[in-house]
């Protein structure tokens, strides 16, 4: 289930991630092992705290840091560097159920924007709650940082 796509202020959050630029043909092959990757690294890490999973997809190439919230910042470990997501003014959903659902939920924000005479600004990332069992239970919010 899709929510109602709502206008709403995204306060800038601190991010572990990875940097990677890659193509959309490329990308569902590469964020899991990405993701794997990050949390390698950052699991019982207290300097980064890790909390749920991000995707920030900066740009439409794309360019994207994938990774986890953090604490606040620290030093780069490895390939896992300090990012942040975005704040300001944000057209936002939240997916609950199947993350196959996933597209239709950024088709659903971009459709709102247009309907509203908003211009999305290029950035925009996915905010994973954490894992449940129950798949209808799981949700992802997805934020467009607006112009």
């Amino acid at each position: 289930m899709i929510d109602a796509v709502t206008e709403a202020t995204a306060v800038e959050s601190p991010t572990a991630v990875i940097l990677e630029q890659t193509t959309w043909e490329e990308f569902p092959r590469l964020w899991g092992v990405l993701l794997g990757e990050v949390w390698e690294v950052v699991r019982g890490n207290e300097a980064v705290a890790p909390g749920r999973n991000v995707m920030l997809y900066k740009n439409d190439c794309p360019s994207v840091e994938i990774g986890v919230e953090a604490a606040g910042s620290f030093e780069p470990i490895g390939r896992v560097v300090p990012g942040v997501l975005p704040g300001g003014r944000v057209a936002r959903t939240t997916l609950r159920g199947s993350y196959a659902e996933i597209a239709a939920a950024h088709d659903a924000v971009i459709r709102w924007c247009d309907e509203n005479g908003l211009e999305r600004a290029g950035p925009r990332w996915e905010i994973y709650e954490h894992a449940t069992p129950d798949e209808a239970q799981q949700g992802v919010e997805i934020n467009y940082l607006l112009r």
